[in-house]
Parts: C-alpha cells; sequence; structure tokens
C-alpha cells in the first residue's frame, strides 16, 4: 500500500485529537523528515491547547467555589478607559454557565483583536446575561473617574436580565445589596471577570472606531482616546471636543 503524501498527513493531522489515535500513533515509524516535523508540531500545539484548558479550569476557582456554595447567578464584572483623555467609561458584567468553555479566555489586554472579536462573539451567544454600563465624559469630568466607574459598573449590574447573587469585581467594591468579591487583577484570574473585560473592550473600542468617523483628526480608531503624540498634536491645533475629559490634563489646561 502506497504512503500517504506529506500533504495528505497534515490534513489528517489538523482533524487528530486523541493521542491514542491509531492513525497518529501509525504515523510515529515513518521515517521521512517532513512527517516527523508534523508529528512535532501536532504535539506542540497538544501542549499549547492543554496549557490553555489548564489555565481556563484554574481561573473558574471563584466561581468553581461560589457554585459549590449555591451561587446560581454569579456576575464578573470589569471596566476599560479609565486613562484616556477622551471618550466614555465603559463596565461590562457577565454571567457564565457553570458548562461555559473558552480556553484562552483571559484579561482582555492580553489578546489580540482578532481573538478578542471571537471571543466577544463566542461569550454573548453563551452567556447566561450579559449588561453594558457607559458613562459619558461630562459625567466623568463630574463626579471624577473612580466614582464614574463605580457608576458604570453599577449601570452594567443594572441591565443584566438575571439578577446575580454573587459580583466578582475587578479590584473595586460596589454599594449593591449583593454579595460580592473584589479580587486584585481578577480580569487575569477569573473566568467571568475576564469575559466582562471582553466585552467591555470591544464595546468600547467599537465607540472609538465610530467617533474617528466624526472627528478625523485625533486618530481615535488607533489610540482610542488615549494622549499619543498625534492625539496630542490635534488637541492643541484642532481643540478639544465634546468627547473629551475637561478634568484631565492636558485638557483642563486648554479649556481654562
Amino acid at each position: 500500500m502506497a504512503k500517504l503524501s506529506i500533504k495528505e498527513i497534515e490534513q489528517i493531522l489538523a482533524k487528530t485529537e486523541n493521542e491514542q489515535d491509531s492513525f497518529l500513533l501509525s504515523i510515529k515509524s515513518d521515517e521521512r523528515k517532513g512527517v516527523q516535523v508534523l508529528l512535532s508540531r501536532w504535539e506542540k500545539r497538544k501542549e499549547e491547547k492543554q496549557k490553555l484548558i489548564n489555565q481556563f479550569r484554574e481561573m473558574q476557582k471563584y466561581e468553581r467555589a461560589l457554585w459549590e456554595k449555591g451561587s446560581r447567578y454569579i456576575a464578573g464584572i470589569d471596566e476599560v478607559g479609565r486613562g484616556p483623555l477622551a471618550g466614555p467609561v465603559v463596565a461590562a458584567a457577565v454571567i457564565l454557565p457553570e458548562n461555559f468553555q473558552l480556553p484562552g479566555l483571559t484579561d482582555s489586554k492580553k489578546l489580540s483583536q482578532q481573538k478578542r472579536e471571537i471571543f466577544y462573539d463566542y461569550i454573548k451567544k453563551n452567556a447566561l446575561s450579559y449588561g453594558i454600563g457607559i458613562i459619558m465624559p461630562s459625567d466623568i469630568d463630574k463626579v471624577n473617574i473612580y466614582e464614574a466607574t463605580k457608576l458604570a459598573m453599577m449601570e452594567a449590574v443594572k441591565n443584566l436580565s438575571l439578577l446575580p447573587d454573587h459580583l466578582l469585581i475587578d479590584a473595586m467594591k460596589l454599594e449593591v445589596d449583593i454579595a460580592q468579591t473584589s479580587i486584585i487583577k481578577g480580569d487575569a484570574t477569573s473566568i467571568s471577570i475576564a469575559a466582562a473585560s471582553v466585552l467591555a473592550k470591544e464595546t468600547r473600542d467599537a465607540y472609538m472606531k465610530n467617533l474617528a468617523s466624526e472627528f478625523p483628526q485625533y486618530g481615535f480608531d488607533k489610540n482610542m482616546g488615549y494622549g499619543t503624540r498625534e492625539h496630542l498634536i490635534a488637541l492643541e491645533e484642532v481643540g478639544v471636543t465634546r468627547e473629551h475629559r475637561r478634568s484631565f490634563s492636558p485638557v483642563k489646561e486648554l479649556v481654562d
């Protein structure tokens, strides 16, 4: 029987998951260099996939402990946009089902844009409920960014279709009558908070990209409102827009 070509073997390996698969075992004795390279790549991919699964399980520890105590609806909460000179602060609250699986989910800042977009759609489709809270620059100026962040988070919780019985929050505490746990770097250690960070970032990024069409000089589609050189030059040359935070330097100095 003729040997399979390297290309044919590559196509079969792409669909192979089990280490004990009979085809996988059979080609280990194939001495062709191309086959051995494919086997090495398959094993590396398998290792990377297992690392992501292990990481995901570790990031379920807070949720798992609460589920075991009887909690049903655990909402992870995170925000994005505290530091920019322009645009809103956006928070998301996400309630995931116990059987939710998305290896690779972590702090949105650690994900590529392509991965975030894929995860964004998957989380929205598979979450039990999610809510978004948006606080605009004019309101940030009235109350300060810390209070505005809390307001965005509380709005996100209010916009959930299910009433959570516990909140997991990234490094904050909310004045709401719901049991809660504040977790330092929660977006990298809790799957619910990580899911919220993805929804919050994608929502805010979409807002800033849309804003860029109205105010093209500031580069909002690239800097998301942060004080890049392009943005600062536009502030000096074009001026301050309604989307700028007038309580933030150097915007503050330009309007005083």
